[in-house]
């Protein structure tokens, strides 16, 4: 069992920053793979961002050369770095977690990240 806290979110203005948190308790942090996902009203839920266990990161088009994902094993913990906002990534923001070798996966609560001027 994995539990997933997401922290960071809020209203920035358009080409602002912001880092949102992910904190995770429960069985091996680091056994997982790790994932943003993303839901804006109206929308489906969409892969932002994932990074493996071995640390192999990738990206959605829409978000290349402005997110950043990593994680610290050591704190249980991921993050994405968001930069050069844009009102599209409106959206409430949500934690996965996906052990590779089983069924086991893991969402978050989420938190809303909104971007208007």
């Amino acid at each position: 069992q994995v539990q997933l806290v997401e922290s960071g979110g809020g209203l920035v203005q358009p080409g602002g920053s912001l880092r949102l948190s992910c904190a995770a308790s429960g069985s091996a942090f680091s056994n997982y793979d790790m994932d943003w996902y993303r839901q804006a009203p109206g929308k489906q839920r969409e892969l932002v961002a994932r990074i493996t266990r071995v640390g192999s990161t990738n990206y959605a088009d829409s978000v290349k050369g402005r997110f950043t994902i990593s994680r610290d094993n050591a704190k249980n913990t991921v993050y994405l770095e968001m930069n050069s906002l844009k009102p599209e990534d409106t959206a409430v923001y949500y934690c996965h977690a996906d052990h590779p070798l089983t069924i086991l996966n893991y969402w978050g609560q989420g938190t809303q990240v909104t971007v208007s001027s």
